[in-house]
């Protein structure tokens, strides 16, 4: 039995490697693992072959002995593959050197003691630092510099390897290591990955549109699973103690080259442009000295703090910046002599390249969530409250017709289930969630379940509400009235709004509609407790939108007009006379809001209304005052206990002398 132990064996390249190891006869695996990554070597395990050849060993890579309590019991290894390491540039130095140094110290001592056949060291490209030109596998110390913590933490690792003579050890030193070249698969955003946000923009522009630059630096980019293989086929060929092996493209890789694979991969223009050799010598050395300046100075500097805060919201790392522009040609001709014939060839970055940029954008892009589908709605999870009845189930239904998945919100749960049912019955999807909104806990549990059993919420409709119709004059002893509608239309929706907002932000995606109404465009007379508590609701938008628009999150007030509902049955002698929509016809207007976002949707008497105050402010008052509350009844149902009987004529031509009497 050949007995193999790997640190980092649960990490991007470990475990791959891993499971080549299992894939050979007579192999056992012991994997060095901290308590905390257990469960996580457990879960790895369902999906390698010859699972029962792994043995976990508890440990830690940063303690003397690697942390074994009983390193006597192990058998003697035939191979100890160390990768255990920080694969981070932008890791404090404290932790590079905690891992790769400390890490590196510890591996070799137990191996030592051990008395294993064959110390297997995975190092890194960034051995090679700043060195300008050719860089091959018997190269170690030509005089080069480290721009970060990283590199020469890898340098210090890989030299504590050669310089010592108790274990035979070979050295494998990858390039810049990316996703899978048939799944695209990558476990986080690293290296070229960082600029994929820009490739994403840039797919908006026509695609054959040229894009000129010169060409600044050279790099070597492979695929994990080029690297897997390769290590489990050199690490058991007969070579000599002390080979180094690079892992690497075929060829060096202009940043040119690297760019328009991707770009093209993401459906973007590409450089078609170049420049003669004396500018992309020039652009090359600015762009060097810049990014090496930033190093230097870190975040000190008011040049770098600026530099540092564009790069942070494009999403690049500072620290990565010195690495975009390096100029060593890693060798890779010896290694390549030594695979040849065994199937294991590094492929063509062309090649893999839409993989890695699907595998990201489906799962890694930070703004995925936003991401611009046919249908806007189609996939989306959609709240609604105020959904059994109404506005909120035409827009249900309308939004579950399109593809979304709505979360019902309302009190009344045998509507919400009927209409749940419904939209299933239709092949749609919904859940339903019964709910007092105005009652502050229920809200914080409404919200921490729907989070649970969704995720997130993608847009969020603001549509329950409460509408009173009664004068000032009849309002001075119910100061509750304008408590209660504050209650429902604004305090609720609010409370909701902040308990889905972290999961929107953490997601960089989040459309929020608030439910107001075109009488904030009219004001008209007798809804003082409702029109505030709207107006409230649309302000808190408004400036919210503009607090969070870097986030990713909008808000849109749909100005509602005067809707056929359950809701203005109360106010129906008063509101005869006046035009209303069907809730289809409403839930039309959210729908709009939802697709297409815009800081305020309204109808054209609403506008209409609006410009006629700003022209005329004193008239359309009077007019107001005279039309919408003299010539109209009162309907709460105390007027006729303290108000004289109603009489339009009367209200107006009396209404009419005071106005006029008051001017004089």
């Amino acid at each position: 039995m050949t007995n193999y132990l790997v640190t980092g064996g649960t990490g991007f390249i470990g475990r791959r490697l891993i499971a080549r190891l299992l894939d050979r006869p007579n192999a056992h695996v012991h994997v060095l693992v901290r308590g905390h990554s257990v469960d996580r070597l457990t879960e790895l395990r369902a999906h390698w072959p010859q699972s029962g050849h792994i043995t976990p060993v508890l440990g830690d890579l940063t303690n003397p002995g690697l942390g074994v309590e009983h390193p006597e019991k192990l058998p003697r290894f035939d191979h100890v593959f160390h990768l255990g390491a920080v694969y981070d540039m932008t890791a404090p130095e404290e932790r590079n050197r905690a891992a790769n140094v400390d890490g590196t110290r510890h591996a070799l001592a137990f191996a030592k003691l051990n008395n294993t056949r064959c110390f297997h060291h995975v190092s890194s490209i960034a051995v090679a630092g700043d060195h300008q030109g050719t860089f091959r596998e018997s190269d170690f110390e030509v005089g080069q510099s480290f721009p970060s913590s990283y590199h020469a933490t890898k340098f210090e690792s890989e030299r504590l390897v050669r310089g010592q003579t108790s274990v035979p050890y070979r050295v494998y030193r990858p390039a810049v290591v990316v996703g899978d070249s048939r799944t695209g698969e990558m476990d986080k955003i690293d290296g070229p990955y960082y600029l994929f946000p820009i490739f994403a923009r840039l797919a908006r522009l026509p695609a054959i549109l040229p894009i000129a630059a010169p060409r600044v630096g050279v790099t070597s980019v492979v695929p994990v699973d080029y690297v897997a293989s390769a290590i489990d086929h050199l690490a058991h060929l007969d070579d000599a103690a002390g080979t180094t092996y690079h892992l690497g493209a075929r060829h060096p890789q202009s940043t040119t080259e690297v760019f328009n694979a991707f770009a093209k991969a993401a459906g973007a223009p590409r450089i078609r442009l170049g420049a003669p050799g004396p500018v992309n010598n020039a652009a090359a050395r600015v762009l060097r000295n810049t990014s090496k300046r930033l190093a230097r100075s870190g975040r000190h500097s008011r040049s770098s703090e600026l530099l540092t805060t564009v790069l942070t919201e494009i999403g690049v790392p500072p620290e990565v910046v010195p690495h975009l522009f390096s100029n060593v040609r890693f060798d890779t001709k010896a290694t390549r002599e030594r695979l040849r014939g065994r199937g294991v060839v590094a492929p063509d970055l062309y090649t893999y390249a839409p993989a890695l940029y699907a595998y990201w954008a489906a799962n890694l892009d930070p703004d995925r969530a936003r991401a611009r589908h046919r249908d806007r709605l189609a996939g989306r999870t959609i709240l609604i409250t105020g959904a059994s009845s109404g506005i909120g189930r035409a827009t249900a239904l309308r939004a579950a017709r399109r593809g979304a998945t709505v979360v019902l919100v309302a009190r009344r749960a045998d509507e919400l289930e009927a209409l749940r049912h419904t939209i299933e019955a239709e092949g749609g999807a919904a859940a339903a969630y019964p709910c007092d909104l105005t009652d502050g806990d229920a809200i914080e549990d409404l919200a921490k379940q729907v989070l649970h059993e969704h995720g997130a919420i993608d847009m969020l409709v603001n549509n329950a509400g409460r509408s009173i119709r009664r004068s000032v004059q009849l309002s001075t002893d119910r100061f509750h009235d304008y408590e209660r509608t504050m209650a429902l239309n604004y305090f609720a929706a609010v409370r909701l709004t902040l308990a889905l907002l972290p999961a929107m932000i953490e997601r960089r995606f989040g459309r929020i509609v608030n439910v107001t109404t075109q009488g904030l465009e009219g004001h008209p007379p007798r809804y003082s407790a409702y029109l505030a508590s709207k107006a409230a609701l649309e302000e808190f938008g408004r400036i919210a939108g503009r607090d969070l628009l870097a986030d990713g999150i909008s808000f849109t007030s749909v100005r509602m007009p005067l809707v056929a509902t359950d809701m203005i049955a109360p106010s129906e002698a008063a509101n005869r006379q006046i035009p209303r929509l069907a809730p289809e016809q409403a839930a039309s207007l959210i729908v709009r809001a939802l697709e297409k976002g815009g800081d305020t949707i309204s109808v054209p008497a609403g506008q209409l209304l609006q410009f006629a105050q700003s022209i005329a402010p004193r008239t359309s008052l009077a007019v107001s005052h005279l039309a919408s509350f003299q010539a109209t009844p009162e309907t709460a149902p105390e007027a006729s206990d303290r108000l004289p009987q109603h009489d339009p004529l009367r209200s107006v031509t009396g209404a009419m002398t005071r106005l006029v009497w008051r001017a004089l």
